[in-house]
């Protein structure tokens, strides 16, 4: 038997506008991602925290995913620094979770526009 450890991921996606839909929209399709190339469930899942460039303000990527089945997940939010050649609109993702997986065969997950910033992931 296998005896899990904790691993973290990486995950990141943009959306197209500030809208608190979008932002929702976005942040569910990240965690879900890293979750299904990871074989992972929600509840192998310890933390999660999100960052969001600064012209991300409608809305909490938390919240959407705190909707979506993470209720007794700790989640939190904060707001990266503004960096005038930064990428726009991207949520960043850090998520600890219990997986047998080798640190080297996690899978980090890059979405939409947020692809740029690991072009050596697949």
């Amino acid at each position: 038997m296998t005896i899990p450890m904790v691993r973290a991921l990486r995950g990141a996606i943009t959306c197209d506008h500030d809208t608190p839909e979008e932002i929702g929209d976005a942040a569910r399709e990240v965690v879900r991602a890293m979750l299904e190339r990871n074989s992972l469930t929600s509840s192998d899942v310890i933390s999660i925290l999100f960052t969001t460039t600064p012209d991300l303000t409608s809305g909490f990527p938390a919240t959407a995913v705190r909707l979506d089945g993470f209720e007794e997940v700790p989640l939190m939010g904060a707001a990266e620094i503004p960096v005038a050649s930064a990428l726009p609109r991207v949520i960043r993702v850090m998520m600890h979770a219990y997986s047998s997986a080798p640190r080297s065969e996690i899978r980090h997950v890059y979405l939409r526009g947020a692809v740029v910033l690991r072009s050596d992931l697949d």
